[in-house]
C-alpha cells in the first residue's frame, strides 16, 4: 500500500512513520512518498527516517518529491500536513493579532483566520489534482485549520477526505488515567468542532464515569485540562472542554500572557526548528557527529516541543511546568494509521474524526464539518449519535462555523467582504474597525494574500 505525505519536510512527519515501522499486520504500507516544497527540508527529514528504520526488518521505502502530480499520482492514501508561510507566518499571525489586542493563535480567532484564508486556496488545489490523479484515494487532513480546511476540501474529494486532531483522544487518556481505568477500554461521547469541542461522557462497562470525576477535586485536578480550567470551572459546564476552549473561556487572561511573554509560540516554534533543519543540513566535516544524528536531534528538538506546549495558558492560570503523564500527545499518527487500516483493511475501528455532520448534530446543516465519534470500514467514517452539545456550547459552535463558512467563500470566491466578516464575527474578536485593521495588516505582510483585493 501506497502512503504520500504532503508537507513531507514538516517536522512531525517521523511520528507517523514511527507507527508505520511498528505496524507488521497485512495490509501495510510499504511505499511513502514524501512531496514538499522544500528540498533541503525533504533531505533532513529522509535523513531521520532512515535512521528510524535502521534494525527495522523491511521498513517502508521513502522517496522524496517536489512535484504535486509525481506524488499523488496512483496513491492509495494522502496525508496533507501543509503549512502555507510556513512556521514565520504562524508567527507573523500571532504578532498581528497581538498588536491589536486579540489572540493570532494558528487555529483560533485572528491567526486561525489568516492561516485559513492562506490555506485553503493550496488545499482546494491538492484536493482538485487528487481527485483527477487518484480519484480513489483518501485524503487524511492534517493541516489546520483542520476542521475549515476539511469542510474545503469536501467541495472536490466528498467523503473521501477526512480531518484528524489528537486533542480529543489525548484528553480521553488523560481522564481515563485520572480514573484509573485502562484508555483503551472506555468509550468517549465528545461532541463539537475542530479545537472546539467537550467530552460529554466517558463510559466503561456501559457506565459513565463522567460525574464521578467531576465530583473529586483530586482526581479532577490530578491531569492537564483539569489544573487548566479548574474544578469550579468544570463542574459549572458539566463537561471537560478541549484544551483550546482555555482561549475562549479565559480569553483576558490568554491575551495579557501571550502579550507578556518574550515570544509567542509561533516564534519559538520558527526559531527552534529553524536550528533544527540547518544543523543537519551541514556536513559531517562541519562537526556533526554522523551515528543517528539525525533522529537524536529531532527526538531532542520534539521532547522541548511537547514540554513547552500551550506554556502561555499554563502560565495565564498559574500551572507551572507540563507534568511528565501529561508529554504525551493523543498520537495523531496513530489516528491516523488506525484510520487508513480501518478502511484499507475494512477492520472496524470507532475514532474521533472531523466529517460531514449528517445531522449528528442538529443546529448545523449536513454539510459542515463536525467533530465527533465516527464508525469507520472500508466505505469510510460515519457519524455515530451521541451526546448534545451542552447548552452553554451551542451559541458558540454556530458562530465559529460561521466565520468558517465565510473563510471558504472568501478563500474560494476571491471576495474580501466575507474575509471582514469571518474577522468581525468571531466571537474573540469584538470590532469592525479591528477586523478591518487586521486584514489590512495580515494583507500587507502575506503576498498570498494578493487575490482577495485591497
Amino acid at each position: 500500500m501506497r502512503l504520500t505525505i504532503l508537507g513531507g519536510g514538516g517536522f512531525r512527519v517521523p511520528l507517523v512513520y514511527r507507527a508505520l515501522l511498528g505496524d507488521r499486520g497485512a495490509g501495510r504500507v510499504t511505499d511513502v512518498t514524501l512531496y514538499d516544497l522544500d528540498a533541503s527540508r525533504l533531505a533532513t527529514i529522509r535523513k531521520v527516517l532512515a535512521d528510524q528504520a535502521a534494525g527495522h526488518p523491511d521498513p517502508p521505502t521513502v522517496t522524496v518529491t517536489t512535484d504535486l502530480d509525481e506524488a499523488v499520482t496512483g496513491t492509495d492514501f494522502v496525508f496533507s500536513a501543509i503549512r502555507v508561510g510556513g512556521l514565520a507566518g504562524r508567527a507573523a499571525d500571532e504578532r498581528i493579532a497581538l498588536a491589536e489586542g486579540v489572540l493570532g493563535q494558528e487555529t483560533v480567532g485572528a491567526g486561525g483566520i489568516s492561516f485559513g484564508l492562506r490555506t485553503v486556496p493550496v488545499a482546494v488545489a491538492i484536493a482538485r489534482r487528487v481527485a483527477a490523479l487518484a480519484p480513489d484515494a483518501w485524503v487524511i487532513n492534517f493541516t489546520n485549520p483542520a476542521g475549515l480546511v476539511t469542510e474545503a476540501m469536501t467541495a472536490h474529494l466528498g467523503d473521501r477526505v477526512i480531518g484528524i486532531c489528537d486533542s480529543p483522544v489525548g484528553l480521553g487518556r488523560r481522564v481515563a488515567g485520572a480514573l484509573g481505568v485502562e484508555p483503551a477500554r472506555v468509550r468517549l461521547d465528545y461532541v463539537g468542532l475542530n479545537h472546539l469541542g467537550w467530552l460529554r461522557g466517558l463510559y466503561a462497562e456501559g457506565r459513565d464515569l463522567l460525574p464521578s470525576l467531576l465530583a473529586d477535586d483530586g482526581a479532577l485536578t490530578s491531569f492537564e485540562e483539569g489544573r487548566l480550567f479548574g474544578a469550579d470551572l468544570l463542574r459549572t459546564l458539566g463537561a471537560l472542554p478541549n484544551e483550546y476552549l482555555h482561549y475562549y473561556y479565559f480569553s483576558r487572561e490568554s491575551v495579557s500572557s501571550a502579550r507578556a511573554a518574550e515570544q509567542t509560540r509561533g516564534a519559538f516554534l520558527h526559531s527552534q526548528q529553524q536550528r533544527f533543519y540547518d544543523a543537519l543540513a551541514l556536513p559531517p566535516s562541519a562537526g556533526r557527529p554522523v551515528a543517528r544524528t539525525a533522529w537524536d536531534a529531532w527526538d531532542a528538538t520534539r521532547l522541548e516541543r511537547e514540554t513547552t506546549y500551550m506554556a502561555e495558558n499554563r502560565e495565564a492560570v498559574g500551572m507551572g511546568e507540563r507534568d511528565s503523564c501529561d508529554l504525551e500527545s493523543g498520537g495523531y499518527e496513530q489516528v491516523a494509521l488506525a484510520l487508513m487500516r480501518a478502511i484499507a483493511l475494512d477492520e472496524r475501528a470507532t475514532l474521533i474524526l472531523n466529517v460531514r455532520n449528517r445531522g449528528r448534530i442538529p443546529v448545523l446543516d449536513d454539510d459542515a464539518v463536525v467533530e465527533v465519534p465516527c464508525h469507520v470500514d472500508a466505505n469510510g467514517a460515519h457519524p455515530i449519535a451521541g451526546a448534545a452539545l451542552p447548552d452553554h456550547g451551542t451559541g458558540l459552535v454556530c458562530s465559529v462555523k460561521a466565520v468558517e463558512r465565510a473563510v471558504i467563500h472568501a478563500a474560494t470566491a476571491g471576495e474580501r467582504e466575507h474575509a471582514v466578516r469571518a474577522l468581525t464575527i468571531h466571537p474573540l474578536i469584538d470590532s469592525y474597525a479591528v477586523a478591518r485593521r487586521l486584514l489590512d495588516a495580515y494583507q500587507r505582510h502575506f503576498p498570498e494574500l494578493a487575490y482577495l483585493g485591497g
